[in-house]
C-alpha cells in the first residue's frame, strides 16, 4: 500500500469514544497512516474472544500494524509488547494471550519486543488506558518507520504468554471437543475441523443426523440431534446445524437463530459428537 495499515482491535464499546481515540492517536502521530477499526465491541475483558477475532481477520488486511487491546491486566506487571510475524506485520498489545493465535496465523512469531522506551509513548501514561497511552502511539510510530528494536528489548519467543484453548479427541465413533468461541450470531465454534470429524465417525455426507451430546446449564447431561450441513439455508428456519465454518472450524448453528443462546452453550463447555 502506498500509505501505512494500521488496523485496531478493542473492548472498548460504542458508548465511550476511547477507541476513536486511540484512532486520533495513530493519525497525530502518523497522519498519512490508513486505520481502519476492526471492531471495539469484543465481549468486555474476554481475551479469548478478542485473541479468535484478530486471528480470523488478520490474513485478509494488507500487511501493517494491528493493534489489540482487551486488556484487563492494564496497569500491573503484564508487559505490553509488540511482536513481528513471518509475514512482516507487527503485533501490538498486551502480553496476555491476545496476540498468539493472529501471530500463527501470519506465519508465526519471529520477534518480540517489551515496550519500555517513554520516546515512544505519550508523555503521561495511565495505569488504565494503554490503548490510549502505549499502544496507538507505538503503532503510529512503528507505521512511521521506527524499527522494532527501538522499542525495547528482546523477549524469547518461549517467554510470551499463551492463550489456553480447548482440543480436540478422535475416538472410534466419536469426536471428544469443546466450545471455543460463540460469535455475534450466536454461532457455536468447537475445537477441530471437519478432518477430526471425519477421522472419528467416517465419512459424513450432508444431511447425515449427529448426536451432540454436552452439559446442559445444570450440568444434566444434553443431547441433541444435529444434521450435518453445508451451509444454513439447508435446514429450515429456525433449525440447528453443524457446518466447517468460513475459517474450517466445526460450528453449531441455528438457521437465523443464536445456537449459544438456545443450547446455553459457552467456552470451554464439553461436546461429545457421534453419529445418530
Amino acid at each position: 500500500m502506498d500509505r501505512p495499515f494500521v488496523s485496531i482491535l478493542s473492548d472498548f464499546g460504542d458508548r465511550d469514544p476511547s477507541a476513536a481515540i486511540c484512532a486520533g492517536v495513530v493519525l497525530s502521530i502518523c497522519p498519512d497512516a490508513h486505520v481502519l477499526e476492526l471492531t471495539r465491541t469484543i465481549r468486555s475483558f474476554a481475551i479469548r474472544d478478542g485473541a479468535v477475532s484478530l486471528a480470523a481477520a488478520v490474513p485478509y488486511l494488507p500487511v501493517g500494524v494491528h493493534v489489540a487491546v482487551v486488556d484487563p491486566g492494564v496497569g500491573t506487571e503484564r508487559l505490553p509488547i509488540a511482536v513481528r510475524t513471518a509475514r512482516g506485520d507487527v503485533l501490538v498489545g498486551p502480553d496476555n494471550g491476545l496476540l498468539g493465535l493472529a501471530a500463527a496465523r501470519l506465519g508465526g512469531a519471529v520477534e518480540a519486543r517489551a515496550i519500555t522506551d517513554p520516546a515512544y509513548q505519550l508523555p503521561a501514561v495511565t495505569n488504565s488506558f494503554h490503548g490510549r497511552d502505549i499502544f496507538a502511539p507505538v503503532a503510529a510510530h512503528l507505521a512511521r518507520g521506527v524499527p522494532l528494536a527501538s522499542f525495547g528489548p528482546e523477549i524469547p519467543l518461549a517467554e510470551l504468554v499463551e492463550l489456553r484453548l480447548p482440543g480436540v479427541e478422535t475416538r472410534p465413533g466419536e469426536l471428544a471437543t469443546a466450545v471455543v468461541y460463540v460469535d455475534g450470531f450466536g454461532n457455536v465454534k468447537l475445537a477441530g475441523g471437519p478432518a477430526e470429524l471425519h477421522a472419528a465417525l467416517g465419512d459424513i455426507a450432508d444431511g447425515t443426523l449427529l448426536a451432540a451430546t454436552f452439559p446442559d446449564a445444570d450440568g444434566t447431561p444434553r443431547t441433541e440431534e444435529i444434521p450435518w450441513q453445508d451451509t444454513f439455508g439447508r435446514v429450515p428456519v429456525g433449525s440447528l446445524l453443524l457446518y466447517e465454518d468460513s475459517l474450517g472450524r466445526l460450528c453449531i448453528a441455528e438457521n437465523q437463530g443464536s445456537a449459544g443462546r438456545r443450547l446455553s452453550l459457552s467456552e470451554d463447555r464439553p461436546v461429545s459428537i457421534r453419529r445418530a
